[in-house]
């Protein structure tokens, strides 16, 4: 689910925030595999480099994606 979402990020330019709601539940749920933390450190260093503009002003979605390598 996670490589679905990220990959729809690099497709539109955007992390919606439902999308980056999803990501946020299934981290917390711990429902990923390793190929959905590669997806998601590909899309958070796309994030900072200005690649994909976050439609959320909140970083919470993106700090789980720290705090789970």
């Amino acid at each position: 689910m996670i490589r679905t979402l990220v990959q729809s990020a690099f497709q539109t330019g955007c992390l919606s925030v439902a999308s980056e709601g999803l990501i946020r539940q299934v981290l917390e749920m711990k429902g990923y595999e390793t190929s959905d933390l590669e997806a998601l450190t590909a899309l958070y260093e796309a994030v900072n480099s200005g690649q994909i503009e976050r439609e959320a002003r909140s970083s919470s979605a993106m700090n789980l994606v720290q705090s789970a390598h």
